[in-house]
């Protein structure tokens, strides 16, 4: 269980993908999936939105089961001054939980619109309303985030003493998803809007 839910929460605001894993027959799938998180959701200690096409086998198969899903984010190279001692800084989200099909209307609207704005913040305002094939053709996934656990890792090596006094060089490399600057599609008219270019600064600033 996560004792520190803002620091849970704040890797869910930071993170772009998670790893949805659910059983389909006789064999485990991992999928990468978009995602958001609200902590005011309907389910206990907040709720988790994972969406797909309705035509997807894992997101049948992961209706009304238990699934394990996993957000992480790479901070880091960690370089030690043996092989045994490499390692990677990272934080990392396991939320396991049944997965329910969202099927109030107002709530996978919500959903969708969190979704949207987790990728490009105020996005969603923009856009026009979805039509009704579109929300057909979408199914999005609820897991409560009663069950979620967290771990962390930053720094540099934790060596032996032994091999520190031998005088290789130890430490890390951080790493950060940095944007580019936003690039135009062929029918894309007038400049970039405000929020896009907003996010786009906000990831380049990292």
């Amino acid at each position: 269980m996560v004792v520190d839910r803002a620091e849970l929460h704040a890797l869910l605001d930071d993170a772009l993908v998670a790893h949805v894993g659910v059983t389909l027959g006789e064999h485990p799938v991992v999928l990468p999936a978009a995602f958001a998180a609200d902590p005011d959701g309907p389910d206990e200690d907040g709720t988790l939105y994972v969406h797909g096409s309705v035509a997807a086998g894992w997101l049948r198969g992961a209706t009304d089961a238990t699934v394990c899903v996993t957000v992480t984010q790479l901070d880091g190279l960690v370089a030690g001054r043996s092989a045994f001692h490499h390692s990677m800084n990272y934080r990392s989200a396991v939320v396991i939980g049944p997965a329910r099909l969202v099927e109030d209307p107002a709530e996978k609207q919500h959903a969708l619109r969190l979704i949207v704005d987790h990728m490009v913040p105020g996005r969603s305002a923009t856009l026009r309303p979805d039509t009704r094939k579109e929300l057909a053709a979408t199914a999005v996934l609820a897991v409560p985030l009663h069950e979620a656990s967290l771990k962390v890792r930053g720094g540099g090596p934790v060596d032996e003493p032994e091999d520190v006094a031998a005088g290789v060089w130890g430490g890390h490399v951080p790493l950060r998803l940095v944007a580019g600057e936003p690039v135009a599609d062929v029918d894309a008219t007038g400049a970039v809007p405000d929020d896009v270019r907003r996010r786009a600064d906000v990831l380049a600033a990292r």
